[in-house]
C-alpha cells in the first residue's frame, strides 16, 4: 500500500463499518504484554516486571537493572454475532444475522530497556494500541451499513527515565504511530424479493470501498512515587494523536474515484495505579484508566471535487470511558509466580447513541497468569483472559433514495485472549 492510496480508512472503517473491538473501549487495544494480561492489566503504571513496563509508564525503567529485552505475542479470538430486523419505510421486511464477524489476530510486541547509571535509563517499545478486523457475509442484509473493516497499527515508542531520588522517578517518550486498513460497504447478495427488481443487478457491488495508511506523532509522560519499600504509586499520560488522512474513496455512492481527506484524533489517555507488597509472597495492585472519547463527536470528510463543504460522515456523540482493574501476584516458589485479576471497562457510548456501526458495550475481564524464572537471566510469562461483553442493542437508519432503511438489533459475544512472553536480562 502506498501513500497515493492513503484514504479515509482509519476513520471510516471504525465509524462507517462494523467495529467489534471489544478488547478495550472503542477501537483501543489493551494487549501490550502477556505479563500484564495475566492480571487483567491491573496496576500497570506502577509495575516493573520487565522491559514491557515502559509502554504503560516510562518512569518504571528506573526499577529495572542492566539491559533487558522482552518479546511476546497475544492471540485474540473474538466471538461476535450481530442479529436483528431490517425495516423499509417503517415496515419490517426480514430478520438477518451474521455470526463470528470479528477475525482472530496475533498481536506481537517487543521491548528493550537499558540502565545507563543509577539515575538514567532508556528504552524502546514496539507494540500497538489499535486494531480490528471484521467481515460480514453478503447474506447479511445490513451490509449497506458496512460489510468489511480492517485496521492494523504499530507504535514505535523510544523512552527515557530519570530517578530523582529513592522515592521519585519520572519518564517520557515520543510515539510514532503507523496504521493501515480498508473498509467496505456493499449491496447485500441476499435481497428481499420486493427489492430484487430494483437492486438485483447491483447485488454484491461496493457502495463504498476505502483503503490506505497514515502515520503521526504523540508523546507520553510518567512518574512513580515509592512511598516506602512495600507501597508504590504510578501515573501515566499518553497524548492524543492527530491523524490527517488523505487519499481515495470509490464505489457506487461516489460514482467514481475521488481524492479526499479526513481529520481523526486518537484520544488522550491517563492511568493512576498502585502496587502493594502485603506479605513476602503476596502483592496486590490496582488501576484506574481514563480515555478522552468525548472528543470523538463526529467525523467529516473533505472531498473537494464533489463538494466545497465538508461531508458529515457520522454523528458519534461518544463519552469518556473508564476502566477499573484489581489484581494479585503470589510468589508460589522462588521460580514460579502466579497472577490473577479482574477488570471492568465502561462503554464509550450510551444506549441512546449506540448503533450497528460500533456496537460498543461494557466488558468484564477475568484473568489468570504465571511467570517462571528459568534462570537468573531468562524468564517466561503466560496469561489468559476471558472477556464477557454485555449484550448491546442498536439501531441505525440509511436512505435508499427517499426510502428509509432501518436495522434494529443486538450484538452479543465474548473474547478469549492467550499470551506468551520471554524476558532476558544481561
Amino acid at each position: 500500500m502506498n501513500k497515493n492510496k492513503i484514504t479515509l480508512s482509519l476513520a471510516a472503517a471504525l465509524t462507517l463499518g462494523i467495529s467489534t473491538s471489544t478488547m478495550a473501549a472503542g477501537f483501543q487495544l489493551a494487549e501490550y504484554s502477556a505479563t500484564g494480561l495475566g492480571r487483567a492489566f491491573a496496576g500497570e503504571a506502577a509495575m516493573a516486571d520487565n522491559a514491557s513496563a515502559q509502554f504503560r509508564n516510562p518512569a518504571m525503567m528506573t526499577y529495572l537493572e542492566g539491559t533487558q529485552i522482552s518479546v511476546g505475542a497475544i492471540y485474540v479470538d473474538p466471538n461476535i454475532d450481530v442479529e436483528g430486523d431490517i425495516s423499509l419505510a417503517g415496515h419490517k421486511i426480514s430478520s438477518t444475522k451474521a455470526s463470528d464477524i470479528a477475525h482472530s489476530a496475533v498481536i506481537p510486541n517487543f521491548y528493550i530497556s537499558h540502565r545507563i547509571n543509577d539515575q538514567w535509563a532508556v528504552g524502546l517499545a514496539m507494540a500497538t494500541n489499535y486494531g480490528m478486523e471484521t467481515e460480514l457475509g453478503g447474506d447479511f442484509m445490513g451490509t449497506l451499513f458496512g460489510n468489511q473493516a480492517n485496521i492494523m497499527s504499530v507504535e514505535i515508542n523510544p523512552n527515557v527515565a530519570y530517578k530523582i531520588n529513592d522515592q521519585f522517578s519520572v519518564g517520557a517518550g515520543v510515539r510514532y504511530v503507523m496504521g493501515d486498513g480498508h473498509f467496505g460497504a456493499s449491496v447485500p447478495t441476499n435481497l428481499p424479493p420486493m427489492l430484487e427488481p430494483s437492486f438485483g443487478p447491483l447485488k454484491g457491488q461496493n457502495l463504498k470501498y476505502m483503503e490506505g495508511d497514515d502515520s503521526s506523532w504523540g508523546w507520553q509522560l510518567g512518574a512513580a512515587w515509592q512511598i516506602n519499600e512495600k507501597h508504590r504509586i504510578g501515573v501515566n499520560y499518553r497524548s492524543a494523536v492527530d491523524l490527517k488522512l488523505k487519499g481515495e474513496a470509490s464505489g457506487l455512492l461516489y460514482g467514481g474515484t475521488f481524492a479526499g481527506s479526513m481529520d481523526l484524533t486518537l484520544p488522550a489517555t491517563a492511568e493512576i495505579a498502585s502496587y502493594h507488597q502485603l506479605t513476602d509472597k503476596l502483592a496486590m495492585h490496582a488501576s484506574f484508566n481514563w480515555t478522552d472519547w468525548s472528543s470523538f463527536d463526529k467525523l467529516e470528510a473533505n472531498i473537494p471535487s464533489l463538494s466545497p463543504n465538508p461531508d458529515l460522515i457520522k454523528e458519534e456523540n461518544w463519552e469518556d470511558n473508564y476502566r477499573f482493574a484489581v489484581g494479585a501476584t503470589y510468589q508460589y516458589t522462588n521460580k514460579l509466580a502466579l497472577r490473577t485479576g479482574v477488570a471492568y471497562d465502561t462503554s464509550a457510548v450510551n444506549d441512546e447513541h449506540r448503533t450497528q456501526t460500533i456496537p460498543e458495550t461494557d466488558r468484564l475481564w477475568l484473568s489468570l497468569g504465571a511467570g517462571y524464572q528459568w534462570s537468573d537471566a531468562l524468564s517466561f510469562d503466560a496469561g489468559f483472559t476471558y472477556i464477557f461483553a454485555k449484550d448491546a442493542s442498536m439501531s441505525e437508519t440509511e436512505h435508499v433514495g427517499d426510502i428509509p432503511v432501518n436495522f434494529t438489533g443486538e450484538t452479543t459475544g465474548n473474547v478469549w485472549l492467550v499470551g506468551i512472553q520471554a524476558n532476558y536480562k544481561f
